[in-house]
């Protein structure tokens, strides 16, 4: 007999990805708060489940990923703006190129 196995854990995120999740579910919160919304709104508001809303209120993160956040920001009708910068000395300015997710 054959046993199941089980995926591997997910690798945890980089501090990087993580500081990223971390300022963008502060901002999702702030603008629900600011809006007065339940769980349950917020839930319908976003597309997602209720429990699942919780775990963005208590920064339970696991679950999202910085596209997802930056998702709900846009649904909240929030622009949001990616700057990539290059790599070029500290004594020119370096090169900016912008994304906007709308």
């Amino acid at each position: 007999m054959r046993r199941k196995s089980n995926p591997p854990p997910a690798a945890p995120a980089a501090p990087q990805e993580r500081s990223l999740k971390l300022r963008l579910a502060i901002e999702v919160n702030r603008i629900l708060q600011q809006r007065g919304l339940t769980q349950t709104e917020a839930a319908q508001h976003l597309g997602i489940v209720q429990p699942h809303v919780s775990d963005l209120a208590r920064y339970r993160l696991e679950r999202y990923s910085v596209e997802r956040l930056i998702q709900f920001l846009a649904q909240l009708g929030q622009e949001v703006e990616i700057r990539i910068h290059g790599g070029a000395p500290r004594t020119r300015r370096p090169a900016v190129r912008r994304i906007f997710v709308r």
